[in-house]
């Protein structure tokens, strides 16, 4: 499956739950181990875990690989390795204390805001 499909597939997976803050950032240049990553946020550890599971079975429907995913058992933070992409899933907490957008930002010297904690 083309990094294309797969994306459109991963995001409108995120969408169909209601996720939030959806950012795809392309890494194909930063490393050789992806060539995406897609970031979003759910409002709840239920919320978090219906998201990520929803991407496995959208990209399995579409005979797309499911490498593996970690952090179903909290739902503070699911990640899911489809291959060339990965798909991070967090609450709005964990995803504003360790700011992925920040660490894989494409232009150094350029920091992005961090994504808003609601409440604060």
């Amino acid at each position: 499956m083309d990094i294309t499909t797969l994306q459109k597939i991963v995001v409108d997976a995120l969408e169909d739950i209601k996720g939030k803050q959806i950012e795809v950032i392309d890494t194909h240049k930063l490393t050789p181990l992806f060539e995406r990553m897609v970031i979003a946020t759910g409002d709840s550890n239920r919320q978090v875990k219906a998201l990520a599971h929803n991407v496995q079975v959208k990209v399995k429907e579409a005979g797309g690989e499911v490498i593996s995913a970690e952090g179903e058992d909290t739902g503070e933070w699911v990640l899911v390795d489809l291959g060339d992409m990965i798909v991070h899933v967090m609450q709005p907490s964990t995803r504003a204390y360790y700011n992925l957008e920040e660490l894989w930002q494409t232009t150094p010297g350029q920091p992005r805001k961090p994504a808003a904690v609601p409440g604060e």
